[in-house]
């Protein structure tokens, strides 16, 4: 979630991924660019920082210079139950250094959210697509209502190997392995400030809510966190072993000062 969640991001996730053995990391960065939306210049420095494979949301295209790396690289890929005819990949793929190879498809909701396509029907033939491409698939489950998150979880159990569900930036304490081997989460919480209303500055956020009048929604800077989990697949059977959440605080961060991204701060449709 905008600078403050690249900068933990870029201080600490090597030192995740050395201290965790982790051998893909997975991001959603749809609110990485002044919160809204992804840069090619902040995607490469995402793949510099040490993520492998990175999902985006309904904030997809709010940068339109990111349709170019949408269409030219394999680890990025939009939600997958968009129009057919959207630019971007349906599902990013990432070879691991042990060999095996991870696939992370994004979905996105209907509930509350812009139209889309059955993620239902999606999910079925991007299965079929990866079976001789993949051999663990990550599913990011974009969607605003924990309901439909659930619903997919339990749809998708046993035919993937971990259901992670975003957008919220609200971390739940729901982390399970669902009967049929498959790791679920209904939202992973937010890599960004968390003294701030879901990223952003909280004056501001209080100011439209009370006055309904629009106002700039400016990323906040206080309490930067990295929120995630750790997921244990074994390679072999595809089940999920185990998962845990993840929370890293940096108490030196909020010392430091931060930029806007783009000086152009977000109004209400920001989040």
């Amino acid at each position: 979630m905008g600078r403050p969640g690249k900068r933990i991001l870029a201080d600490n996730l090597g030192a995740i991924i050395d201290e965790h053995e982790i051998d893909c990391v997975i991001a959603n960065a749809e609110n990485a660019a002044g919160g809204s939306g992804l840069t090619p210049q902040i995607y490469d420095k995402l793949v510099k920082y040490g993520v492998n494979l990175i999902t985006l949301g309904d904030h997809v295209y709010k940068k339109k210079a990111i349709i170019t790396v949408l269409e030219s690289n394999d680890n990025i890929a939009r939600p997958a139950n968009l129009s057919a005819h959207a630019a971007g990949k349906s599902f990013a793929l990432y070879k691991t250094e042990k060999g095996p190879v991870i696939a992370a498809v994004p979905l996105i909701g209907r509930i509350f959210m812009k139209p889309a396509d059955s993620p239902y029907d999606c999910i079925d033939a991007q299965l079929a697509k990866l079976e001789n491409q993949a051999d663990i698939i990550f599913v990011d489950i974009h969607a605003e209502a924990t309901s439909e998150k659930v619903s997919m979880g339990y749809y998708l159990d046993g035919k993937v190997s971990c259901v992670f569900g975003t957008h919220t930036h609200i971390a739940t304490a729901d982390e399970k392995i669902l009967p049929k081997g498959t790791a679920y989460i209904t939202d992973i919480g937010m890599t960004g400030a968390h003294h701030s209303v879901l990223g952003r500055k909280i004056e501001s956020v209080l100011k439209n809510f009370r006055t309904q009048m629009p106002c700039p929604f400016e990323i906040a800077t206080e309490d930067p966190r990295i929120n995630g989990i750790i997921v244990c697949v074994d390679s072999n059977t595809k089940r999920a072993e185990k998962i845990c959440r993840f929370e890293l605080k940096d108490e030196k961060a909020d010392s430091v000062s931060y930029d806007s991204d783009d000086g152009k701060p977000d109004y209400l449709n920001g989040f």
